[in-house]
């Protein structure tokens, strides 16, 4: 079990924690010379059990406060120290707030000094103490008068830190591996040591870690857990890791930063949250408000923004999201504190609903839905709830990383709540509850059905206006990856950008079949990047201008020719192969460049028919033109290739 033991400046904290353990947890000159605690201290007291118990000793002076916040998370059970001669004090209200909004609720209060105050002072500091704690989750916690001159109490107040120990339920260890950092030094013959408390999960010495958010590769080379040489560190031991590997350096990481499973690295710059603004404060935040974030051992600078109406009034707790100055690694559900910006005072606390919030649309219902989903804390309750949301689809391997669920539990939920897993690529999976894909293949088939009656000589619907037309309304990855599912199950056909029912097919009329064979192969072999215009194709095959234009706006519709320039028709194949070859062209200049003599050259064709492909490329967004110069738009590269739509699902 690690005890915090927190309170007022010059309350006795680390005489306290000396008393118990033996240890001097004030560990720097400086607080040698001025005697008091700047930053953590840390003692260990082993029990005859085997078991040991963790002490953090947190500054209480009001300047040091971030330093206790840094030590505040990842505790089991505060010990709040309030001296009897003095009571309740500015930094006890603060820490007592502090421990009460990141959701310590185990805890005692040491009455120190009893040996400088009479019976009535000690029964009206008991008093004062009582009050002080009504309401908060320590409301009705044990209060120990002792005292370490005369050694008072001490022993009843380690015994009630046994019986505490002996009922603290062992963390579950399910979920990966994270630890907040909050030293970062260099040990002779060892290297690099981070320390911190385990968080979740279960790291052992050889394990391969990642340090968030910087993403600084390392190997666990040693452990000590709980001040003992250990082969493993687990939920609720404080641990020190040696950490070898390339770029690791104690200048490398710092406070705040969170050695974690590889799987867990995702850091992000905007969340979206549950908080309370304390009722002391003397007004509401508005948005854009300024303020200081800590969660964990990081300190980050953020502004808050109401998404629950426009400002959130003292007292009250509300939704809103915090955009922070740089990237934080953090889980969905964590708690955290903020300050306000100047670090003179504690003003709300909350936890932590997504690590992924939006940047518009905050307010819209469906945020709204989304948002009240996450706030379960059960994962299964969650994530059902959140599938019945639009937009009814969930990145179930996102869900479970920024909640760091276990993959046996995400695996049981996902088979008691019967959804239907599709293939996104790249690893990911997309999770769709079974009433609404049900809903989703009739939507698609009914849809192209009504196209094509609509639509009969056409090949088929786009994607995208497939997307918009079909309900649910899945967002474009889940999209394509519920109708790849629908094509490897035969309900649909894609063919390039199109799809269509499985039983419709084009036919061109015998006659405009017969004369698009004979101008097929004109427009392909050698002569592909210069094929002949209408005229030419007409004079070649004794056919009219008017039967040749028609016959291939009929197939350009059909998604088997581009019409380049007027009249000029290439087949898709071809434009797509001019593609690559700009491509290749603007990367073989330093700046990235296509120039209109370089793809000149690469499609031997002719530099007015090179410029022509080329304007076509900027109409359709393949080039971006910036006067005369042209670059690749990597996003729209892909456009004329005939890639189906179960291939861009799994690009």
């Amino acid at each position: 079990m690690i005890v915090g033991a927190a309170g007022h400046i010059d309350h006795g904290k680390s005489a306290l924690v000396r008393a118990l353990t033996g240890v001097d947890t004030d560990r720097l000159k400086e607080e040698k010379a001025r005697g008091i605690s700047i930053d953590l201290g840390f003692a260990y007291l082993p029990r005859p059990d085997g078991a040991t118990l963790g002490f953090v000793d947190v500054p209480g002076h009001e300047r040091f406060v971030r330093n206790m916040l840094a030590g505040a998370s990842g505790i089991d059970f505060v010990l709040l120290v309030v001296a009897a001669d003095d009571g309740p004090m500015p930094q006890t209200r603060e820490h007592l707030a502090i421990v009460d909004m990141l959701g310590v609720s185990r805890g005692a209060v040491a009455l120190t000094k009893v040996d400088l105050v009479d019976d009535d002072r000690r029964l009206e500091a008991e008093i004062e103490v009582a009050a002080l704690l009504s309401g908060t989750r320590l409301d009705g916690a044990a209060v120990v008068p002792v005292s370490t001159v005369t050694g008072e109490g001490i022993a009843s107040l380690l015994a009630l830190l046994d019986a505490a120990r002996a009922e603290t339920p062992e963390r579950p260890a399910a979920g990966r591996f994270r630890m907040s950092i909050d030293r970062s030094f260099t040990l002779p013959g060892a290297g690099t040591v981070v320390t911190g408390a385990v968080r979740d999960g279960v790291v052992r010495v050889g394990d391969a870690v990642v340090v968030s958010p910087q993403g600084l590769e390392a190997r666990v080379r040693a452990i000590h857990a709980q001040n003992q040489p250990a082969e493993e560190g687990r939920p609720g031991e404080r641990c020190a890791l040696n950490l070898v590997g390339p770029g690791v350096t104690k200048d490398a990481m710092s406070r705040g930063d969170v050695v974690q499973a590889a799987e867990l690295h995702a850091p992000t710059d905007r969340l979206d949250v549950e908080l309370t603004l304390l009722s002391t404060e003397p007004r509401p935040l508005v948005a854009w408000s300024p303020a200081r974030l800590h969660h964990g051992a990081a300190e980050i600078a953020a502004r808050v923004v109401p998404i629950d109406g426009d400002a959130i009034p003292p007292g009250a707790t509300a939704r809103a999201q915090l955009v922070l100055d740089r990237p934080l690694a953090a889980i969905a559900l964590d708690r955290f504190v903020l300050r306000d910006v100047g670090g003179a005072r504690t003003i709300a606390g909350g936890r932590i609903l997504d690590l992924r919030g939006p940047s518009r649309r905050r307010r819209s219902p469906e945020r709204t839905a989304q948002l009240e989903a996450l706030a379960h804390d059960d994962h299964g309750h969650a994530l059902a709830a959140l599938l019945a949301a639009p937009p009814q689809a969930v990145d179930l391997d996102a869900f479970a990383r920024d909640r760091n669920a276990p993959a046996g539990e995400m695996a049981a939920v996902v088979a008691r709540l019967g959804l239907v897993r599709l293939p996104a690529g790249r690893g990911r999976t997309v999770a769709v509850a079974g009433e609404a894909w049900r809903a989703f293949a009739a939507s698609v088939a009914e849809t192209l059905a009504a196209y094509h009656a609509d639509n009969p000589d056409l090949q088929g619907m786009g994607a995208e206006r497939l997307r918009l037309a079909a309900e649910p309304r899945l967002p474009a990855p889940a999209f394509l990856a519920a109708l790849a599912a629908l094509q490897r199950a035969g309900a649909v056909a894609v063919e390039g950008a199109w799809t269509r029912l499985p039983g419709h097919v084009v036919r061109l009329a015998p006659v405009d079949d017969e004369l698009w064979e004979a101008i097929a192969p004109r427009l392909a072999g050698d002569l592909r990047f210069r094929p002949p215009r209408v005229r030419d194709l007409g004079a070649e095959l004794g056919e009219s201008e008017a039967d040749v234009r028609r016959v291939l706006k009929l197939v350009g519709r059909l998604g088997r020719v581009d019409e380049i320039a007027h009249d000029h028709f290439f087949l898709r194949e071809t434009t797509a192969e001019m593609v690559d070859v700009a491509e290749t062209a603007a990367a073989d200049d330093p700046a990235g460049v296509l120039t209109a003599a370089r793809f000149r050259d690469r499609l031997d064709n002719g530099r007015k028919v090179a410029i022509q492909i080329l304007e076509f490329f900027d109409r359709h967004g393949v080039t971006i033109r910036r006067g005369d110069e042209r670059r690749i738009n990597r996003r729209r590269r892909d456009l004329f290739r005939r890639k189906d739509v179960t291939e861009q699902s799994e690009a």
